[in-house]
Formats: structure tokens, C-alpha cells, sequence
């Protein structure tokens, strides 16, 4: 059969939802026996979302391949369970980048280089592309931004070329918001309409609105979208808010969108079956046993006058995921690790359940990751170190176990007598060129785990991807430094254990000390943060929680 496109647009404000409404479609079409294929197009002029600071675009999604890309991939991962690649993430840098190197080798044969049809083809061959290496049935393809922005108006004009050329293959899902003024007490459509004409001036009449709101639409909004946005009141579908984003494919599939969208699609109806998803939301309003506090240190909450979560949004899922399944309830305090080095762990991080420092760059904040650290082995608090906080607890334990109190990494001070930190040779030429795109140990690199330490009794108990004869798994890296083995032996003679190494170039991967010196204490370089799932939660997680729920 003919491969099948949904493109999904925003409307009225950006960070609606367009992410999860897509990976909730995936979903549902999935489970419903079709082949899927998800696929974010982002309108930044950045190749990928690796140099962009996690304040101004969230936490960057780091794929098995090495792809850093936007969060709303790890929600296809986490909705769809399946591993996404470069593929599925791209930019409008890519797409520039693409078309001006294809004119520079004279691949035009001479023609003038033009947005449309150059750019425009670009994007539907991008497209193409993912239906064809996923042997998609249907492509769901998200835009970034949202209707009206100048930056993504050529994605706009591809998803119009496409519906003109193949009318049954395409169809069209606004997402938008539908807003309740506190003074006026009802939804307004006003917006979303606006947001319709803008897409009807481009050439798209959208087959479904997605109104987010926060309550159910009534059917006197549904009417209203429907004469003013030329459509039907049965193709206005409510989103509103909802305790959990995990609930959203229910919600639309209750309204019947999985089924309306396939008799628009011209394929066959087919009950999608939700037992699993079904069950794994039970687990996450069933009462908890205890309540437990996370600690976090970390150095970018903060935007202006406000916090955001988006920041460590892969961690903050991780933790819930492992949560629900162990069946705490988890509530995670944000602490800014340059108040820490200002003011003391006491004072700011106080006695949680356990701490975690996650990934990080450059010298702010880091003497207060440090202070954290130093306070949670010295206070038996289980404590989890993610990539930076690895590092950052092998700079503590040198401090105060090896008496090597100028020790740091080479990224912070390039002078330190005892860098315990430090550049890989390989990395010295990206950086003195200041390539920093991409150049990173980047995507799964395979490991051993040591027998007989807290890693491996991790992987092994909680079912996670080890060979339990041979101690091989893999995690997902982003990072360029690392441990420094020449001081392995010292580490190890005063208790650190190094439990996992690098199968290529046997670098240390994972730290940890044992129990009988701490309840729970590891490090990894890599990101297990990223490979979490709602039905699959992490094992290093697991084994955190269930440690700080024993606490």
C-alpha cells in the first residue's frame, strides 16, 4: 500500500503538546498493527541540539546512534518504544546545509538554488526517507514551532505540495490552545481560529483540531470550530489538561481519533490494543507505600525570574518511571549547586531521601556538585552521579580520600596538579579548532561489568541489557572528558571500585563504592537517563529508589 503522512502543527503558543500528541498517535496506530514512523522537523538553523544551552531549548534527547536531538524524540521513544535515530530529527540547518553542499558539488546542474523547490524538496525527501528505511505504513510528522512563524513556513509549504499531490495519503492535525481567561470563566476559540486562518492562508485545511485546554470542550466550542474552521464537530478533539502526559492516548482514543484518523487515511479500522499501557497507568495512580525526596544538584532551573523542568526532562522521566514501578511516590527538590558552594550542603540540601548530580558543563557551579557529593557519602545518602556527576565524585573522592586537594578536571582548571579528569587525546584537536558539534564520545558504547559489584547486581536483578556470563552492556554517552586511569590504582586502594570499563579503549565507565562503606554510591559516564521507558524503567534507577525508599 501506499505509505500514509500526518503531518501536526501547532498553534497559539509554543510547548503546547504537538510532541506528545504525536507520540500518543504513534502510539495508538501502533498498537493497532501498523508500521510507524515518527519524525520531528525543528526550525533552528543548528544542525542538531547539541551546542544549544538546555535553558533556551530543554534537555537535548541523546540517541543509540549518537543523534542529539529535541526532547519531543525521547517522548516517541518513551510513547512508541522504540529506538529513534537521525532519521527521525531535523533541522532547518540540515536541511540549508544539505541543499547549499548539493550546490556547491554542482548536483543542480546549474540551475538557480532556489526555497521552493529546492528547500521543499529537501523536506519531503527527508520524509521519504524515514518511510523507507522504517518501512513505514504511516509517517507522523511534526512541525516545529508553531502556524504563523516565518522560520517554518517551508515545512508548511512541503506538507501542502504533498496533500495537492497524493489528497488520500495526507492528512492534517492542529494541535492548539483553547484558553479560559480567569475573568471571563469560558474557553475562547477565538485563538485557535486565528490559528487556522494563518494555516488556510497557506493552503492547509487541517482535518483535526487537537484543542489544549483545561477542561473538556463542550459541544458549544466544538460548533464554533466547526463553522469558523470549516469542519465537522465530531474533528474537534479535546486534550485538556490531565494528572499525567502518559494518559493522553486514552483520552484520544476514547474520542475515537485513532479510528477517524484511519477512515481519513483510507485504511482499514483496527482495534489498537492498550492492555499494557492500560496497566502501566494503573501503576501510576495506585496508592504508594512511602514517600521519598530526590535532591538534585544542578545548574540550569533557571530562566529569567523563572524554573523550568525541561532542563533535565530525561532524568525527571527516569525517576518517575522508576517511582511508579517500585511504587513510591517521588518528589524531587531542585537545588542550584552555586548556592550550595556559596552557602553549604547542609544549609541548601538538608536530608533527603537521596542526591543525584546530573549532567553538566564548564566551571559554574561545579565546586558546589562537589560540596554535594563530598556531603552525600560522608552523610551515607544514596547518591547517583550522571556523566558530570561521575566525574565530579571521582574529583571529590581524590580530594578527601587521596588528600589531593587541587584535583579537577582539565575542563575547569587546565593547570590542576592532579587532573583526575581529563581530555582524551583524540578530543585535543576538536577542541583546539573549537569543533564542539558533534565531536563528543557521542551514542551506545559498549561495556563489561564487573562481576560482584552494585552494577552488575543492578543490571542482573532488574533486568537490564547484560550478558550475565560475560558482564557486556551498553549505555548512551555525550560527553569528552573522562577518568584519568593513572590514578585508578590509588582510587582503588583506598575503596573506589571502578565496576564497569569501555570494551574500546577500557575507559572507566562506571564508579562506585562498596556497601559496607555506603548504602548506595555510583557514578556512570554514561547517560542510563535516556533509555528509560514508562514500562521499562532503568535499572541503575531502580536500584537509586528502592535504596532512598530504604533510607
Amino acid at each position: 500500500m501506499h505509505t500514509k503522512y500526518i503531518f501536526v502543527s501547532g498553534g497559539v503558543i509554543s510547548g503546547i503538546g504537538k510532541g506528545t500528541t504525536a507520540s500518543s498517535i504513534s502510539l495508538l496506530l501502533k498498537s493497532a498493527g501498523y508500521r510507524v514512523a515518527p519524525i520531528k522537523f525543528e526550525n533552528y538553523l543548528n544542525v542538531d541540539a547539541g551546542t544549544i544551552n538546555p535553558i533556551e531549548h530543554g534537555d537535548p534527547f541523546l540517541c543509540e546512534d549518537g543523534t542529539e536531538a529535541d526532547m519531543d524524540i525521547g517522548s516517541y521513544e518513551k510513547f512508541f518504544d522504540e529506538d529513534m535515530g537521525r532519521n527521525n530529527f531535523v533541522t532547518m540547518g540540515q536541511i540549508y546545509k544539505t541543499v547549499i553542499d548539493k550546490e556547491r558539488k554542482f548536483e543542480y546542474n546549474g540551475e538557480d538554488v532556489e526555497a521552493i523547490p529546492h528547500i521543499t524538496d529537501e523536506i519531503t525527501r527527508r520524509i521519504n526517507l524515514v518511510a523507507e528505511k522504517s518501512k513505514a505504513d504511516i509517517v507522523v510528522i511534526e512541525l516545529g514551532g508553531t502556524a504563523g512563524e516565518y522560520q517554518n513556513i517551508f515545512y508548511y509549504e512541503a506538507s501542502r505540495i504533498m496533500t495537492l499531490r497524493n489528497p488520500q495519503d495526507v492528512i492534517h492535525i492542529h494541535v492548539s490552545y483553547v484558553p479560559t481567561p480567569s475573568h471571563i470563566g469560558e474557553p475562547k476559540t477565538k485563538p485557535t481560529q486565528l490559528s487556522v486562518r494563518t494555516l488556510n492562508s497557506m493552503g492547509i485545511q487541517p482535518d483535526f483540531i487537537i484543542a489544549r485546554s483545561e477542561k473538556y470542550l463542550d459541544q458549544r466550542r466544538k460548533d464554533r470550530f466547526a463553522l469558523f474552521c470549516n469542519m465537522q464537530p465530531e474533528d474537534i478533539i479535546s486534550n485538556p489538561d490531565l494528572p499525567s502526559v502518559y494518559e493522553v492516548p486514552i483520552v484520544l482514543h476514547k474520542q475515537e481519533l485513532d479510528k477517524k484518523i484511519l477512515q481519513k487515511l483510507h485504511l482499514s479500522v483496527r482495534q489498537p490494543n492498550l492492555k499494557n499501557w492500560e496497566g502501566f497507568l494503573k501503576t501510576i495512580t495506585a496508592k504508594k507505600a512511602k514517600q521519598i525526596e530526590i535532591a538534585i544538584i544542578g545548574k540550569y532551573f533557571g530562566t529569567g525570574d523563572y524554573q523550568l523542568r525541561d532542563s533535565y526532562a530525561a532524568l525527571f522521566d527516569a525517576i518517575d518511571h522508576a517511582g511508579w514501578k517500585l511504587g513510591f511516590s517521588v518528589k524531587t527538590r531542585w537545588v542550584d549547586a552555586q548556592k550550595v558552594e556559596k552557602e553549604g550542603a547542609m544549609s541548601q540540601i538538608g536530608k533527603p531521601n537521596g542526591i543525584i548530580v546530573p549532567i553538566g558543563w564548564g566551571e559554574r557551579g561545579a565546586e558546589g556538585m562537589i560540596k554535594a557529593v563530598s556531603y552525600a557519602r560522608t552523610n551515607k545518602i544514596p547518591y547517583l552521579g550522571l556523566c558530570y556527576g561521575m566525574q565530579l565524585a571521582a574529583i571529590s573522592f581524590a580530594r578527601d580520600m587521596l588528600n589531593f586537594k587541587d584535583a579537577n578536571t582539565t575542563e575547569n582548571n587546565p593547570k590542576t596538579a592532579h587532573p583526575v579528569i581529563h581530555l582524551m587525546p583524540a578530543q585535543e584537536k576538536f577542541m583546539k579548532n573549537r569543533a564542539y558539534g558533534g565531536t563528543m564520545r557521542l551514542g551506545t558504547w559498549d561495556a563489561i561489568v564487573k562481576k560482584g559489584t552494585l552494577a552488575f547486581d543492578l543490571y542482573s536483578k532488574y533486568g537490564g541489557p547484560i550478558n550475565k556470563n560475560t558482564g557486556l552492556t551498553s549505555e548512551r554517552h555525550r560527553h569528552r572528558y573522562e577518568f584519568n586511569d593513572k590514578y585508578a590504582k590509588q582510587f582503588e586502594q583506598q575503596g573506589l571500585i571502578i565496576s564497569a570499563r569501555s570494551v574500546k579503549e577500557n575507559l572507566a565507565e562506571i564508579i562506585e563504592l562498596p556497601k559496607n562503606l555506603h548504602p548506595f554510591f555510583l557514578g556512570t559516564q554514561g547517560h542510563p537517563e535516556y533509555k528509560s521507558r514508562p514500562l521499562k524503567p532503568h535499572p541503575i534507577f531502580l536500584g537509586f529508589i528502592n535504596a532512598c525508599g530504604l533510607k
